[in-house]
């Protein structure tokens, strides 16, 4: 899964999981005359060839047709909050007049051009597949969507009785005239602009019409229906059909569906004497009222209703996208309800980590047994988040001989155990410090409410450090035994969020080793405090240290390829920008050393260009589960050296998030990493590949027409049959 979402905002990250904060300033001076000027590829449009890898998979035949309709969805919905933030952002500082630095070296106004006319070609291309594709295997199934006109007498009757009872009673028609100003358009949200004239004075007069997002998006024809044959009209297409209820005498001459997107970028003035929530919470309330920053209509909109609309929301003709209805494929989301498991991925139950499970040497399954054996590396979602970290915390919180638990939180769920878990710590007494960024995008009003309902239960609260994103995952428990504080640690790649772990994958460690517990130690004290620690043993931390010991690293695998020594690079991460690591990785490259790497979403750096790159391969992987663990491995001349953390590559992770990797010691975990690579970049493995001219090429199919391996398949597969065989011990 690339993204999802349900009824909050928790199941929205990213894409392109958060790849969308405004970051525009390079970290450091980036010009090396050793390397050409054109060495990077343009960010904005790398994260548009990854939502074009989305769509790709909307248009697979070979997928089920309801997994399909969902990557439409995703699609729509990760386009959006690209327009909300990074292209408004670009918007806001040519308006501005601030300085846009780009990683290529183009004007801000090419850039907006570029991204207008990319998108403009990806939008039409997203309508094509539902009308033309998702639409019509859609119905092939049973799942039918209708329009007004092709019912029969009977069922618009039905129809319209639901619509005088569900749907009328909560529409506002609002019109505009000299004594009615033009109204404010919520983002996001989908409009009938409607022209209507007095049949007695002839007089044309404009309204519009909200569609309310509280009802269901499509609405079901029939009453009664099988799960098997179902129909389904747009509210909007229903809405549309009943405006004589809503202007009775007048005429309705034109209506069409329009929807606007704003500028819903938060920007916080951070100051050491303001009170943060507050400040925050002011800032989202402006959110509302950003200025439009994309238009969208329908094909069939008359120029005089457009020209109306574009006056009056200020837009340029370059912000118009004109699309086939329906507008907002993103309602495509509403479809997970329909009951329907032929048409979706088979089903998957997440196993019990092996050595999480109940044993002779751990008859109840006790967490904290099984991590003073060994460390133990999870791989979510194949292995289950409940019965380990969710399982680790509310052991901690029940178990009376831990005295402390610290732990960050970034993104959770609106009913988390783990924020439960937490509270009945504090209540029974037991120390806990809950470090909550409030400043998670999209998430911010959700985290301020468990901030104060944390605190409300004796948890103490901190925000962090001012200027600084606390992105990092780590929790910390303090249990005393036989007369000593032992610590166990967890360091995770991913959100302490059970409800996106069951589609996120991410990788996390737990750890009873004695060092990591002192880093994570001095690292939460300086987070809680004034502490300022500069020395970590097991922990690569941002912003001071984590840039410079990945180039530490990189520098070494150069030296020691040029040495004739084994060298070797393999990093998996989200996205890839920054400048000064892109060119740490040319430079080893033009040493010699092989560099794989694997992302999902953005990546800046050129691959397999002679003289540049021509050894470093670049893949991509898409697919049920949304790939987010991040992972920097080195071959360190026989001694490998690995990582896995919450950072990415780019210039807000390394400079202002407080970003934490940890380095993975286990033989065993060494070798389950370096499989993950092997299997990822296997020629027989589904998947992207980024070309030197810059294009990704889809593999998915062999030189006979056979389908390449799905590699999220055959990790559910063999991590599932390791599952069985442990419990069959």
């Amino acid at each position: 899964m690339i993204k999802a979402m349900d009824e909050s905002n928790e199941l929205q990250d990213t894409v392109i999981g958060g790849d969308f904060d405004d970051d525009f300033e390079p970290a450091f001076e980036r010009d090396d005359p050793a390397l050409p000027d054109d060495r990077y590829l343009d960010r904005e449009m790398s994260w548009l060839a990854f939502n074009q890898r989305v769509l790709e998979l909307a248009e697979d035949p070979r997928l089920p047709v309801l997994e399909r309709a969902n990557f439409l969805a995703i699609f729509a919905s990760n386009l959006d909050e690209f327009f909300m933030v990074r292209v408004a952002g670009l918007k806001r500082r040519i308006l501005t007049g601030l300085a846009v630095p780009t990683n290529v070296g183009r004007a801000p106004a090419e850039v907006l051009s570029d991204i207008s006319r990319r998108a403009h070609e990806l939008q039409v291309r997203h309508a094509a597949v539902y009308q033309e594709s998702v639409r019509p295997d859609l119905a092939a199934a049973g799942l039918t969507f209708v329009t007004w006109d092709s019912l029969d007498a009977e069922t618009r009757a039905r129809l319209r009785d639901y619509f005088s009872l569900q749907i009328f009673p909560v529409l506002m028609p609002l019109a505009v005239d000299p004594a009615h100003p033009f109204p404010y358009i919520s983002g996001l949200s989908l409009n009938l602009s409607i022209r209507v004239r007095n049949p007695k004075t002839s007089k044309v007069e404009f309204a519009r019409l909200k569609v309310p997002q509280m009802l269901p998006r499509f609405v079901a024809v029939d009453d009664g229906e099988s799960s098997e044959q179902k129909r389904f009209i747009t509210l909007e297409d229903l809405i549309a059909n009943h405006l004589g209820d809503l202007f009775p005498g007048m005429e309705v001459l034109e209506h069409h569906v329009f929807r606007v997107t704003r500028n819903e970028d938060v920007e916080i003035e951070e100051d050491e004497s303001e009170n943060l929530i507050k400040a925050l919470e002011k800032e989202l309330l402006r959110r509302r009222f950003g200025p439009p920053i994309r238009l969208e209509i329908t094909d069939d909109m008359d120029p005089l209703t457009l020209d109306l609309l574009v006056r009056e929301l200020d837009v340029t003709d370059q912000e118009v996208y004109r699309l086939p209805a329906p507008l907002d494929l993103g309602g495509l989301f509403s479809l997970a309800k329909i009951d329907r498991p032929d048409l979706r991925y088979p089903k998957h139950v997440p196993t019990t980590a092996l050595q999480l499970m109940p044993s002779e040497h751990n008859a109840e399954g006790d967490v904290f047994t099984s991590i003073s054996r060994s460390d133990i590396l999870l791989h979510h979602p194949y292995e289950s988040f409940a019965t380990s970290v969710q399982a680790f915390l509310e052991q901690a919180a029940a178990d009376p001989h831990v005295l402390a638990i610290k732990q960050t939180l970034y993104r959770t769920s609106g009913d988390s155990p783990i924020v439960e878990a937490l509270i009945d710590a504090a209540e029974s007494g037991k120390q806990v410090l809950a470090l909550v960024e409030i400043k998670a995008r999209f998430d911010e009003q959700a985290n301020i409410t468990w901030a104060r309902k944390l605190e409300k239960a004796g948890v103490h609260v901190v925000y962090g450090l001012v200027g600084l994103k606390t992105h990092c995952k780590l929790a910390l428990v303090v249990r005393q035994e036989k007369g000593t504080l032992r610590h166990y640690s967890h360091i995770g790649t991913g959100n302490y969020n059970p409800k996106t772990s069951r589609i996120y994958e991410d990788l996390g460690l737990l750890t009873a080793d004695d060092q990591v517990g002192k880093d994570l130690t001095r690292l939460f004290n300086e987070l809680s405090g004034y502490a300022i620690e500069k020395k970590f043993k097991r922990l690569l931390v941002a912003p001071l240290h984590l840039r410079r010991g990945l180039v530490k690293r990189i520098e070494t695998e150069a030296r020691n390829a040029e040495a004739g020594l084994p060298s070797g690079i393999r990093i998996k991460l989200n996205s890839i920008v920054d400048e000064v690591i892109i060119d740490a990785l040319y430079r080893a490259s033009q040493a010699g050393v092989p560099i794989d790497i694997w992302v999902r979403g953005i990546c800046g750096l050129k691959a397999g260009q002679p003289g540049l790159s021509e050894n470093i391969r670049v893949r991509s992987i898409l697919g049920r589960y949304l790939e987010h663990s991040r992972i920097f491995s080195f071959v360190n001349n026989g001694e490998p050296e690995v990582f896995i953390g919450s950072a990415d590559m780019m210039h807000r992770n390394l400079d202002r998030r407080v970003e934490a990797l940890v380095r993975l010691t286990a033989p065993e975990h060494l070798v389950e990493i370096a499989s993950l690579f092997d299997r990822a970049m296997d020629e027989r493995t589904s998947s992207w590949w980024l070309d030197p001219d810059g294009t990704w090429t889809r593999h998915s199919v062999d030189e006979n027409g056979n389908s390449l391996d799905d590699m999220q398949d055959k990790l559910m597969q063999i991590i599932s049959q390791r599952g069985r065989v442990g419990t069959r011990r």
